[in-house]
């Protein structure tokens, strides 16, 4: 069997690390996964933590939504996840350990797993480091990849368990597009833009999952991110409204978050902006229209969330709405001139998805 150096490197640092010269945790590369160690994850678990949910929009840190995660996991034990699916990137690049130990800890331990391949998702160490933490945080990048790497696996097992036992989880641009019980996954290995969603609502590229990630309070909820930026409103008009044609009993709604923008969910499943945040979150309400074999024709409510505003998670209602609307699609096209409709009627900007 012939060896390609990423390999032989991962054998000799995993051999390292095992052997009984190597004192504590270290960094180490296999062929399906790096790892990146800060602080002592032997150490024992936080005393106590508390469920909350950081959705962070990309294109930034908001450095409120990590203090989050770490004082809702009680201070303990970080695990940060990625998902690649080439080598073409710093192997560090992502890697959040010193920053939750400095900056936004302390913290007892932070760990950065970055997937490479589904297998990595079997392998006893991840699962342990998951099964272990008081605080998860999946980092951007392609949502394809979480759902590819990790939907019916220990993995998704794992995550969802870690939520039903009272522990935080943030995710941001990728990591917040998995988020809700509805996920938009990318999984045509394209980016869907609004005015393309708008038009053929029924297209293949709308690539929507039902049964991935299951947090509570987010039964109902759809998440999309970099919003503003990267014009998203109209995709995420049609995810809703395809999501309520195809589950006539989802109440399905959208949030969508800016870019250096997070929104805290507590225990009580009310969201508001994190402390720092430079942008809005959006609640899109729209129903479900049964024939997408044409352009999108409809009416759906808009609302937007600043400082200020609280938005109850289980139902889609906002407390003291910075602003609202109500927009109209005809025909794949939207009609009106308030703020919301300039986010879809902009030239969208093109860029990797999450």
């Amino acid at each position: 069997m012939q060896l390609n150096t990423r390999t032989i490197v991962g054998l000799i640092a995993l051999l390292f690390c095992l052997s009984p010269w190597a004192s504590g945790a270290q960094n180490y590369r296999t062929p399906d996964f790096d790892y990146f160690v800060t602080g002592d994850p032997s150490l024992p678990h936080a005393a106590h933590t508390t469920y909350g949910l950081a959705l962070m929009g990309g294109g930034g840190s908001v450095e409120a939504a990590f203090r989050f995660i770490a004082a809702h996991g009680g201070h303990g034990h970080m695990v940060i996840l990625r998902a690649v699916h080439d080598d073409s990137f710093d192997p560090k690049d992502g890697d959040y350990g010193d920053s939750f130990a400095t900056q936004w800890g302390p913290v007892t331990s932070a760990e950065t797993i970055v997937f490479h391949d589904r297998k990595a998702a079997f392998d006893p160490r991840v699962i342990k480091a998951l099964h272990e933490a008081d605080g998860i945080f999946l980092a951007g990048g392609d949502q394809a990849n979480y759902v590819k790497y990790w939907k019916g696996t220990p993995v998704q097992r794992e995550l969802n368990a870690h939520v039903r036992a009272n522990r935080p989880i943030g995710g941001s641009s990728a990591g917040l597009a998995v988020l809700g019980h509805f996920s938009y996954t990318a999984l045509d290995g394209g980016s869907l833009e609004s005015k393309v969603a708008l038009r053929q609502p029924g297209d293949a590229s709308v690539t929507l999952e039902d049964d991935f990630l299951h947090f509570r309070g987010m039964d109902h909820v759809i998440t999309d991110t970099h919003f503003s930026r990267r014009c998203r409103l109209g995709r995420l008009i049609v995810f809703v409204s395809r999501i309520n044609a195809e589950h006539p009993n989802a109440h399905a709604f959208g949030v969508g978050v800016d870019e250096k923008t997070a929104l805290l969910v507590e225990g009580d499943g009310i969201a508001r902006l994190a402390e720092g945040s430079t942008g809005s979150a959006w609640v899109v309400q729209a129903p479900g229209v049964l024939d997408y074999k044409v352009p999108l024709s409809l009416e759906v409510r808009v609302e937007r969330l600043a400082a200020g505003s609280a938005l109850h998670v289980d139902s889609g209602d906002v407390d003291g709405v910075a602003a609202e609307s109500t927009e109209a699609i005809e025909n794949g096209q939207p009609t009106g001139h308030s703020p919301a409709t300039s986010i879809m009627l902009r030239s969208s900007v093109r860029d990797n998805e999450g």
